[in-house]
């Protein structure tokens, strides 16, 4: 390695630094949706239809980014929201976007907040992917902290499959490599947090949105 090597590194190095890796990961897209009811803003949420992916959960509209369709991660938030929630995009006004959040499920979770400027028996879900919206107040959650949890996380060199195979990924035991990562080995706690609402029970990524969100307002 010579200076003009240490030259062309300064070239490609980037000027904002991204995530490493980002297209290992399912980059997923969120709209943290806000509309005004009886003069005080409220979450608006989707219960997602049983027979698809997340069925059955509580979550803010959003999906996959597609690179091929979507000129930015905020166009597919727009997107996402429109297809699913049935908002005219020109309704819609995105007030910023979070931090990326980087999830054990190998997801990295891109999320907006924005304002539909519509009122609810306006909204027109579509029902092939939601069986139900509903809104709760923002002040609920403001006075009203989550339940917090933990889940274990774990890195796995090798596992059996459902015919009790067993399937090496990562042959750790045939190198020079420390015996605790020749099978498994925990990775760290995450946590979790979790809203009882009378519409049912919201947790996980939403949870943690909402929770975000409200932190910034509490500031």
């Amino acid at each position: 390695m010579n200076r003009k090597d240490i030259e062309r590194l300064r070239k490609y190095l980037p000027a904002v630094p991204g995530i490493y890796g980002r297209n290992e990961f399912f980059n997923s897209v969120v709209l943290a949706l806000l509309i005004l009811e009886g003069g005080e803003y409220h979450f608006v949420f989707q219960k997602r239809r049983e027979n698809i992916r997340q069925g059955g959960e509580i979550c803010f509209p959003g999906g996959g980014y597609d690179p091929q369709k979507d000129k930015s991660l905020e166009k597919a938030a727009i997107r996402e929201t429109v297809e699913e929630m049935g908002i005219p995009e020109e309704k819609i006004e995105i007030i910023g976007r979070m931090d990326t959040l980087v999830i054990p499920m190998r997801a990295i979770v891109d999320a907006f907040v924005g304002v539909a400027h519509v009122g609810f028996d306006e909204m027109k879900p579509n029902a092939r992917e939601v069986a139900s919206i509903f809104t709760t107040p923002v002040s609920w959650f403001e006075n009203n902290e989550p339940e917090s949890y933990e889940i274990m996380v774990s890195l796995h060199a090798r596992y059996r499959d459902e015919s009790g195979r067993e399937v090496v990924l990562f042959p750790a035991s045939e190198m020079d490599i420390p015996e605790k990562y020749h099978d498994s080995w925990e990775s760290g706690r995450y946590p979790v947090y979790v809203y009882k609402l009378k519409e049912g029970v919201l947790w996980g990524l939403t949870a943690r949105i909402v929770r975000e969100i409200v932190r910034f307002l509490k500031k």
